[in-house]
């Protein structure tokens, strides 16, 4: 990468937007919650398309948003607190509830017959045209293809349980292997991999408290241990130790043209919350490890990747930290909020990075505001005022 460090002072111009397509980071938290039905909405079928939609969710429901323009487009009633995560196309996203996980249509606003019941629904993982779901509660693993959701109709699916329902995250290969997480409601110890007949393959249990998956280039998968990274490459795991005894990596973000994984980097377990300052790159090539301090702290929802594999991490001065991975290098500062608090409790609303292509769009749910930012010019694309603060940040993003 070969870009310019320089702090923006951000204007509110709107610049053009790119198509957006494709990249973002997995999530954190442990639960989702809303077993109400969403209130009906009526001429739903009439309703134009949104291009290229943004979700965010409110306490009360959803917000459907044009991605250029930032236009709210629609707002669906749905109580509760409620996940979102890319299914893997241009139209849909995956909203998860008490019930378990539900396709929405974010392009026509309204919610398909597409429904994966199960309690607790935890991870959405996509790769490679296909689209993964973990359910917490039972250990059920589901994967379809994306492209299967056209219609409104359940996707064929292929089913993995778990030997033991626990907090997981899976992940299908272009050859077919499904690298999931092992574990029990207590105790989360490692992962193995099964080919695409089902049978195991290769297996690992020295990653503790096991959480969070990223896919690097030429499809080297990363899972958060408690003391590093274990990292499946070519058929076998292979161990990233940490400079630390403890230091958890439970939230990574990895793009298809870089060898680099980005990850946070705690290393206190007793802290009711840590907020670390310093983030962890993940070299796959080398199974090693770098630090790299910015200087503020971050939450789970900061990190994601540039179009680029730029690694992006929204700190809590504010500030939208553009990282070349190979140097650790802070390339570029875009000033995106105001400085802001990680609240205790992780359902709780703060602001929260979603990258799109060349598009970062950034919540302030303080102010009731989302914002879009061009990475290439670092400039501030347009902005909004919501009805309410959002909590969730999401979109349509298809393919990786």
């Amino acid at each position: 990468m070969n870009r310019s460090t320089r702090a923006r002072t951000l204007t509110g111009t709107a610049l053009a937007l790119a198509t957006a397509m494709a990249l973002t980071a997995c999530g954190g938290g442990d639960d989702a919650s809303s077993d109400a039905e969403p209130k009906k909405q009526t001429k739903s079928s009439e309703a134009a398309a949104v291009k290229n939609p943004v979700v965010a969710s409110y306490d009360g429901g959803l917000y459907v948003l044009d991605g250029e323009t930032l236009k709210l487009a629609k707002t669906i009633e749905l109580p509760g607190f409620n996940r979102v995560n890319p299914a893997g196309d241009e139209d849909h996203v995956v909203i998860s509830t008490d019930t378990g996980f539900r396709v929405f249509d974010a392009a026509r606003q309204e919610f398909t017959d597409a429904e994966f019941k199960g309690a607790k629904p935890g991870h959405v993982v996509r790769h490679g045209g296909r689209t993964v779901l973990f359910t917490d509660g039972t250990g059920e693993v589901n994967v379809f293809d994306p492209a299967d959701l056209a219609g409104g109709k359940q996707p064929k699916t292929r089913t993995y349980t778990s030997a033991e329902p626990h907090h997981g995250v899976a992940i299908e290969l272009a050859g077919g292997e499904l690298v999931t997480t092992l574990g029990t409601e207590e105790k989360r110890t490692g992962a193995l991999v099964l080919d695409k007949d089902d049978k195991e393959i290769a297996r690992a249990e020295n990653c503790p408290g096991v959480h969070g998956e990223a896919a690097a280039k030429g499809e080297v998968v990363g899972l958060g241990c408690e003391d590093g990274v274990l990292l499946y490459k070519d058929g076998k795991f292979t161990k990233v130790d940490a400079p630390d005894d403890y230091a958890r990596t439970g939230n990574q973000a990895g793009s298809d043209v870089s060898p680099i994984l980005l990850g946070d980097y705690k290393t206190d377990p007793e802290a009711e919350l840590e907020r670390p300052t310093r983030i962890s790159l993940i070299d796959t090539r080398t199974a090693k490890m770098k630090l790299v301090d910015l200087g503020t702290s971050y939450s789970f929802r900061s990190l994601a990747r540039g179009p680029h594999g730029e690694a992006l991490v929204l700190g809590t001065n504010g500030v939208l930290h553009v990282i070349d991975p190979e140097t650790g290098k802070v390339e570029e500062k875009i000033d995106a909020v105001g400085d802001w608090t990680e609240p205790l409790d992780w359902q709780q609303p703060r602001p929260t990075l979603f990258v799109r292509d060349h598009t970062a769009y950034v919540s302030d749910p303080g102010k009731r505001q989302l914002h879009s930012f061009d990475l290439d010019s670092g400039e501030k694309v347009t902005s909004v005022t919501l009805p309410k603060g959002t909590n969730e940040l999401s979109g349509t993003v298809a393919g990786h």
